[in-house]
C-alpha cells in the first residue's frame, strides 16, 4: 500500500511538472506575433487532460472515510 501511495505521488509530481511546462510554452507561444493557432489549441488541450488526470489522482490519494 505504502508503494502504491509513493507510485501515486511521483506520477502526480510527473503530471503536475509537465501541466506547469505547458502552461509557460502557451504563455511564449500566445507572446509571439505569428503564433500557430492550432499548435496552441493542442497544448492547451494536452494542458487540460492532465488537468484531469491530476485531479483523479488527488482523489485517489485521500483516504476512504468509510474505511
Amino acid at each position: 500500500m505504502l508503494q502504491d501511495t509513493e507510485e501515486l505521488h511521483r506520477k502526480l509530481a510527473e503530471l503536475t511538472q509537465e501541466h506547469r511546462e505547458l502552461d509557460e510554452m502557451i504563455v511564449a507561444l500566445l507572446q509571439e506575433p505569428t503564433t500557430d493557432q492550432l499548435k496552441v489549441s493542442r497544448l492547451k488541450k494536452r494542458k487540460l487532460l492532465l488537468k484531469d488526470m491530476i485531479s483523479r489522482l488527488n482523489s485517489q490519494l485521500i483516504p476512504d472515510l468509510n474505511a
